[in-house]
Parts: structure tokens; sequence; C-alpha cells
């Protein structure tokens, strides 16, 4: 395995931004495999910090399945919309510029996030044709495109009394009202949207599964496949559910949670297996 960290750097990035690459080695004189799929990975943190929980423990799991994975450090406040947005188009970039060298079928990229990572991963899920995002970048739409996305708890809406509305601040800052709607995810899903996978607790009372049901029922109206896994009881910020990523207070363990995973692998299985 070769860890590398790259540095991200686009309009208004943070220092510290960086993309953490987990890149399985395969000797192709020794093994069938000759290109893996990439798990890009967004940790949540409401827009204001990065949470460890929700990288590299992910980023461990993906590895034991056979694909490559990267972690996305994006930049928090005071950075503002749309850094986070362009760091994710960035990495997208260096993933297809490194395809070869890294072993990397890049069509078969995939979008994880959790909380407020899940909104960025979402948000290019949606805005990846932008021209404005294109120009920026300096990329084709196709480069911004992945075969499809891993939600946890996904932070998709700025509705008052639902969105959770400090993580649309953080990103927005003064232009929140100018840009709420933009960066409302279920108001930009369309048939071009890449097919989620979703889940969520009922019992969530920092980001409400609301968030969740919106973005399936946006997915369906627009005919984009979307698998949604409701579990009743477990707080916010789970990642993995498992006591690999228990907090230090002693909380994120919630085994009947666990299973998310496993039904995640099996969604980007039945995606190769479409045209």
């Amino acid at each position: 395995m070769r860890y590398v960290e790259i540095p991200v750097q686009t309009e208004g990035s943070e220092p510290y931004a960086k993309m953490e690459t987990y890149i399985l080695d395969t000797p192709s004189e020794k093994i069938a495999v000759k290109k893996r799929p990439m798990v890009v990975i967004c940790p949540g943190g409401a827009y204001e910090k990065l949470s460890y929980r929700e990288g590299e423990p992910l980023a461990l799991h993906f590895m034991n399945r056979g694909y490559h994975a990267c972690v996305l450090r994006y930049s928090v406040a005071p950075a503002r919309y749309p850094t986070a947005l362009l760091e994710l188009g960035t990495v997208m970039k260096l993933i297809h510029e490194h395809a070869q060298e890294w072993c990397v079928d890049p069509d078969r990229i995939i979008l994880s996030g959790s909380s407020a990572g899940a909104h960025l991963a979402a948000l290019l899920g949606v805005l990846w044709k932008e021209e404005w995002l294109c120009e920026k970048l300096g990329a084709a739409k196709e480069v911004l495109r992945a075969r499809g996305m891993l939600l946890s708890y996904p932070v998709i809406t700025a509705e008052e009394g639902i969105g959770h509305l400090p993580s649309f601040h953080n990103l927005l800052g003064e232009r929140f009202d100018e840009l709420k709607d933009t960066v409302s995810i279920e108001k930009q899903v369309d048939e071009d949207t890449p097919p989620a996978f979703l889940w969520h607790t009922l019992t969530d009372a920092t980001v409400l599964v609301e968030n969740s049901l919106m973005m399936l029922t946006a997915l369906n109206r627009a005919g984009v496949s979307g698998e949604l896994h409701v579990f009743p009881e477990g707080e916010h910020g789970l990642s993995l559910a498992t006591e690999e990523v228990r907090r230090a207070d002693g909380t994120g363990v919630q085994k009947a949670c666990a299973s998310w995973i496993d039904l995640a692998d099996r969604f980007m299985e039945s995606l190769w297996k479409k045209p």
C-alpha cells in the first residue's frame, strides 16, 4: 500500500487542504486485477472542522474490499463556497491524471461523505456538468462525474426547520440568503445525477432523517437510482458505528447500524454490473 499526501490548493484554499491517498499495490505481472475502483471520502464536521473518525477508518475498510481510497481534507470555515467544491473537483482531476500510475479505473470513482462531507460529495454529484465549475477547474465534464455516491446521514437541504443550518452558514457566510437554494441538493438533482446510496437513523437529532428522505424523493422524481436505509436508533456521526470508531467519551458505537457498510458494498458492486 502506498500512502501519499498531496496538497490540494485552489481558489480560497486553507493551507491544510490535502488529499490523503491509500493506493493498493497492483503488480500486473502477478495478479489478474489491472485497475481498481477509487472511493473519494469527504469527512463531516459541519464545514467547521473535519472528523478523523469519518476519514481513515472508512478508507481502510474500502482497501480491504480491494478498492483504492483517498480522504479529502477540504477547507472549512472561514473558507467559503465554492472552495471545498473546487478542491473536490481537483481531486477528481488528480485521480484521472494518475489513473495509469495508480491503476485506477476512472469509470469507477465513487464519492463518499458523512454529514456535511456527504453534502460536499452530493454537491459535486449534482453540479459536475456546470460550465462555470469546469472552467474554473480546467476539466472536462466527464472528469468530474462520479459513478455513484455513498451518503451517510447527509446534510441535504437548507430549508428552515429541516436543514442543518449551521453547516450552511459555515459554508456560505454572508451569502447564505443568496446561495442557499443553489446548495440545497434536493433542488439541483436531475437525470444526470449519479446513483446514490444513503443511510440515516430516525433518532438523529443533529441532521434530521428528512434530509435523506428529501434526497431519495428528488432522485426518484429525476429517474435516478437511489437506495436508502433508515435505522430506528442511533446518534449523529456514527461513521462505521463499530468499536473501531468509538469516541474517547465512549459514544459513537451502534452495533445495529454497523451493517450499513456491507449494504453500501453491495450497492457499489451492483453499479459495476451496469453499463
